[in-house]
């Protein structure tokens, strides 16, 4: 049995955490933005940086995916797009013109799904946005549902060393507001992007704090797990793949299967909740483009 690497604990006291993030004042913005030490012995900060992702294309992947609504599973596709992008600093979103000297570089992995129930179908769209050269953390989340009863839309935005979580929802008790999140969280919904970058080995593990799944179509304070994340060689049939084990709690497990060549494409995913993922087909083209 190959011996555990044990990685680095993404716990870290406030004190030391900022100082990580390099938060204080004497540092520059985009040493901010940069994986600390301890991050890079887990994650590789140029993954994102490769020539791989400047052809102009997005990787565009179909799953074949599965999910329990109205306590049924449901069958339906998944698509999932990662692709590069400039924004500008002005409104934090892609920009239109390029002669300005605000831009910087970003990963958007968009997350599409329309799933069918008995009476009306669920549409979910979630958009991710990372900084080009730090992968594990997220610069900005926007998260929308849509079906008869109504629509949620949930933002998470960077804020100093904490994220700012807005929404606007359908459901009583809820409806519209606005939370603080600490900053050192991973949340569910990025692990099939930030889970490439990791420095593939047997047995490298790693603690990090993440908060449940915000795709749904509510808008509640996400619950954060302190998780265990575990990579795994030759899995059975498939020594093509490396496993990584999320383990959420003990009775929770997801469980996400990377290709092992680069960029590592997600070619299989099963959650403790029922969600599954399988990858279809995988192609590059500009999708915006008639």
């Amino acid at each position: 049995m190959a011996r555990s690497k044990r990685c680095y604990n993404i716990y870290l006291p406030g004190l030391i955490w900022l100082l990580l993030l390099g938060l204080g004042s004497c540092t520059s913005r985009a040493e901010q933005n940069k994986l600390s030490a301890e991050q890079q012995t887990c994650f590789n900060p140029e993954w994102a940086q490769n020539k791989h992702w400047d052809d102009g294309l997005a990787e565009v992947a179909i799953y074949q995916a599965e999910r329990v609504v109205y306590n049924k599973p449901r069958s339906f596709e998944y698509v999932l797009i990662t692709v590069k992008e400039d924004f500008n600093q002005a409104f934090n979103v892609k920009t239109d013109n390029y002669n300005r000297s605000d831009l910087f570089p970003v990963m958007k992995v968009n997350q599409f799904c329309r799933i069918p129930t008995d009476n009306y179908p669920y549409h979910y769209l979630t958009s991710l946005f990372f900084r080009r050269e730090n992968p594990v953390q997220v610069h900005k989340i926007t998260s929308s549902s849509q079906e008869w009863c109504g629509n949620t839309f949930k933002a998470i935005t960077q804020a100093g060393n904490n994220f700012n979580y807005s929404f606007n929802s359908y459901w009583d008790e809820q409806g519209t507001g606005e939370l603080t999140l600490p900053g050192d969280l991973l949340f569910e919904d990025q692990l099939p992007y930030t889970l490439r970058s990791l420095r593939f080995k047997d047995g490298l593990t790693l603690k990090a704090p993440i908060a449940e799944l915000l795709q749904t179509n509510k808008a509640n304070k996400p619950a954060v797990y302190p998780a265990t994340i575990t990579v795994h060689s030759d899995i059975g049939s498939t020594p093509n793949l490396w496993l990584v084990s999320v383990k959420l709690s003990a009775e929770k497990e997801n469980k996400y299967f990377f290709r092992k060549e680069y960029p590592h494409i997600l070619e299989k995913q099963q959650t403790w909740d029922g969600r599954q993922l399988q990858l279809k087909e995988v192609t590059r083209y500009a999708y915006w483009q008639k």
